[in-house]
């Protein structure tokens, strides 16, 4: 196996362990949204919600949404072509 061979498939394993670890923080980012979802009303969460916390959560959900929405993109586009 040649140095750059080497590297390509360390740099896959590392990527598909950055992916489960990535998966299971997501899973524990929607339990803590359904546990506010499940305990609070959304009028709740805005009047007395921290504003900079329900912001940043806002965007960081946003950003979520907008990074795994382009993955699926390409994951249709790639099973099209299979």
């Amino acid at each position: 196996m040649s140095n750059d061979e080497f590297r390509r498939q360390t740099g896959i394993a590392r990527l598909a362990s950055d992916l489960r670890t990535a998966k299971i923080e997501l899973l524990s980012a929607q339990c803590a949204t359904d546990r506010l979802r499940l305990q609070y009303s959304v009028e709740d969460i805005v009047s007395f919600g921290e504003r900079q916390a329900l912001k940043g959560a806002i965007a960081s959900a946003g950003a979520l949404c907008r990074f795994f929405s382009s993955l699926e993109d390409q994951l249709k586009q790639a099973e099209q072509r299979e």
